[in-house]
């Protein structure tokens, strides 16, 4: 058999792959489907400006706490120069033009290998594949809001400029008015006639800093109703005639229904049905309790596979290491530089990475003339729909989905199972159903991030400085794992599944140091668990950062030199992560992690974004780690809300205390054994760090800052942890050795 490679698919497949490459190339217009309600006028796929003066922006990413629904309505309402106290936000509809091609590389990119950037891209964009992950929310949006916003503001200028008998050009836009000298005109008078004007051919923006919202603390727009109670989530939907739903699934993807008592379900007060089939039942009652109790009663037992056991998974990664691996970046030759040298050696160990999100997941679904309505909270609503349809047998045009504000979720919501299982309820039932998996039923089927384990090796010269650097990471292909499960039928995927097999992109994230190294080598050692595995906040910079900057301060140690200096010294012209470091070490009052001093620090680069951050811990009476203060200084370009930024970053840093000392996902007998919220180990306020965020000012364009506070917390912890007691912490989530 002829072997596959890219050159040979390229070259072979002809005029078929010049179809693809032509297909890409292909232009194409997308119109805006922005739904206007009376009294509004569509001014193009972003924004809307009504009657009574209100400034409503659609917001195409999913707002699970980190802000987009007030930073990205701001990029909007700064060019267009509106009142903020106007401003407004909706959820986008599923559209082309809300494509996230940023995201969707960066989660499903392994799985494309060999696919060209363009094809991809283009497929992604007419797919409506709509995103929210990988901390691209600013990165991926900015530009279009930026030109939506002008573009409403041109048209403004040239309403009014009609009544004035003027030139638009010398009309400009402040406060929700349009001004030329001592002349005003509310946006409310003039948005009817505005939306009927034509755009120039080309855009001027806003110039100048006075009066600009851009690097202001603007309030946001979703606090007041998450305080007050009347934001809702989907468990708040109710609609006439509804039910409750609570569901039991096999514990393995391939594992069978076998029995359930059903006479027991039925004896439950309030149950009103029992739907199976061979992967889950569901029992439906007149509230939800009374169903998850049912459930209880119900009993049911699956046959089939089973998920590894905890040491299962150490073998399979032990295997791996041992097994010849994918070289996924290189400098120099590494193996020449360590040849008959002494070298120094370490290994580290992750555990799965539970979500444990405040929100299980839920959905609510109704099908009435042959149409299916949902109301979830997802990070990716045209999935959503694609899998409510598929799973039903109907075509997409028959699914409109309403996307929700979701109750955290950090990479949980991109998932679509319990999409799936609400949709063929809803159509089974004939009536709206409301579906929520218990917290257990949560825990056990948590697609985690995957176990990683590296071993790093370096050779350090006789001042100290490092010669070379070799990192061997075993963990699963994670990135192609994505893009089958979530896009299974996408035809591009299954053309790259023909190519020979690399490193996976995703699953290696972060994994490249930051440091200028003569001579280095990564390699990726795919696993074969049968465990599924899927994105968390921080992605796979969660755990190589974890390996890299442990490993680093190991070699600052060996070296006999003071690991902040260290890192600094070797990171050439990265300008950006070297204030970082020295920000974070000034604010924090850094002593160099002498022994006892209980103190670590780590960097890390991602998304566009440096952050360092410096942690005091220590071990307490039990043994157990505690941390008492985390300092993070933070690069990540323009901040659109320094505020949101500040919030990110914080939140980024407890769950990195959280992933560091928490509890990660355990198997033993086939099963999850982490079942209950309170079994996960989240800190709590009384345990929660004194934390300090210095911002520093930049111009380079916005980076992303979502995930960008979890990479460095944990090395940070655990080179702390070795300055108080001597001892190196090389797991996650730490335990003594």
């Amino acid at each position: 058999m002829v072997e596959i490679t890219r050159r040979r698919l390229l070259v072979s497949g002809g005029v078929g792959v010049g179809l693809v490459v032509a297909w890409a190339a292909w232009p194409r217009t997308y119109l805006p489907n922005l739904a206007a309600a009376p009294g509004e006028q569509v001014f193009n796929a972003f924004v809307k400006i009504a009657r009574d003066g209100r400034v409503v922006v659609a917001v195409p990413q999913c707002e699970h706490g980190q802000g987009v629904y007030t930073t990205l309505p701001q990029i909007v309402a700064d060019e267009l120069g509106a009142d903020w106290r106007t401003v407004g936000v909706e959820a986008a509809p599923v559209s082309p033009f809300y494509a996230n091609a940023l995201a969707a590389d960066y989660l499903f990119g392994a799985g494309f290998d060999g696919m060209p950037e363009r094809v991809r891209d283009e497929r992604w964009t007419r797919d409506a594949l709509m995103l929210t992950a990988g901390s691209t929310s600013i990165r991926r949006f900015e530009a279009p809001l930026r030109e939506a916003g002008a573009a409403a503001r041109v048209l403004l200028c040239q309403a009014a400029a009609k009544r004035w008998d003027a030139d638009w050009r010398d009309c400009t836009t402040a406060d929700g008015f349009v001004v030329q000298g001592a002349r005003r005109l509310r946006f409310a008078e003039l948005a009817e006639a505005a939306a009927s004007e034509t755009l120039p051919d080309e855009l001027p923006y806003r110039i100048g800093d006075e009066g600009r919202l851009t690097g202001t603390a603007v309030p946001r727009l979703d606090v007041p109703a998450k305080v007050d109670g009347s934001a809702n989530f989907v468990a708040d939907i109710r609609l006439p005639d509804m039910v409750f739903a609570s569901i039991r699934q096999a514990p393995h993807p391939r594992a069978r229904l076998l029995s359930a008592n059903l006479p027991a379900a039925q004896r439950i007060s309030g149950v009103l049905h029992v739907v199976r089939n061979d992967h889950w039942v569901a029992t439906v009652a007149n509230n939800w309790w009374s169903a998850n109790r049912a459930l209880e009663a119900l009993a049911p037992r699956f046959e089939g596979p089973r998920i590894p056991d905890d040491a299962a998974i150490a073998r399979a990664l032990d295997a791996a290491l041992e097994e010849e691996g994918y070289r996924t970046a290189a400098v120099g030759d590494v193996e020449a530089v360590f040849a008959g040298a002494r070298l120094v050696e370490a290994e580290y160990s992750v555990a799965p990475g539970l979500h444990a999100a405040v929100e299980p997941p839920a959905a609510t679904a109704h099908w009435q003339n042959d149409r299916l309505e949902l109301w979830v909270a997802t990070q990716a609503p045209s999935l959503a729909r694609s899998a409510a349809a598929e799973a039903i047998g109907v075509s997409e045009t028959q699914v409109i989905v309403h996307p929700m504000l979701a109750g955290g979720s950090f990479g949980a919501a991109l998932e679509v199972d319990v999409i799936r299982q609400a949709a063929v309820l809803a159509v089974e039932l004939r009536r709206p159903v409301q579906l929520a998996w218990s917290r257990g039923e949560a825990l056990l089927h948590d697609r985690v991030r995957a176990p990683a384990k590296a071993r790093m090796a370096a050779r350090l010269a006789p001042n100290g400085t490092i010669l070379g650097w070799r990192a061997r990471v075993a963990v699963a292909a994670t990135g192609r794992e994505l893009a089958a499960r979530l896009l299974p039928g996408d035809a591009l995927r299954r053309l790259s599944a023909l190519l020979p097999a690399g490193s996976d992109g995703y699953a290696m994230a972060g994994a490249m140091p930051p440091y200028r190294l003569p001579a280095l080598a990564v390699h990726h050692h795919p696993v074969g668990l049968d465990l599924p595995t899927g994105h968390l906040r921080g992605g796979a910079d969660g755990y190589t950062a974890f390996f890299t900057e442990c490993f680093l301060d190991e070699l600052a140690r060996v070296a006999g030199s003071e690991p902040m200096s260290y890192r600094v010294g070797m990171l050439g012209g990265d300008v950006r992560l070297a204030r970082c470091l020295t920000t974070a070490a000034a604010l924090g009052g850094w002593s160099g992690g002498v022994p006892g001093s209980e103190q670590g620090i780590a960097c890390h680069s991602m998304a566009g974004s440096a952050v360092a951050v410096l942690a005091e811990a220590s071990v307490d009476g039990s043994g157990q780690p505690r941390v008492d203060r985390l300092v993070a200084a933070v690069d990540c370009g323009r901040a659109i809300n320094p505020d949101v930024v500040r919030q990110q970053i914080e939140g980024g840093l407890v769950f990195g205390v959280a992933m560091g000392c928490g509890t990660a996902a355990s198997y033993q007998s086939g099963l999850a054994s982490v079942r209950r919220l309170g079994d996960v180990g989240l800190p709590t306020l009384g345990d929660t760090p004194e934390i300090t965020i210095e911002l520093i000012a930049s111009s380079a364009d916005p980076g992303g800052v979502g995930d960008l506070g979890v990479p460095a917390v944990a090395p940070a912890i655990a080179n702390a942890l070795f300055a108080a007691g001597g001892t190196r912490w090389r797991h996650l989530p730490f335990r003594s050795a």
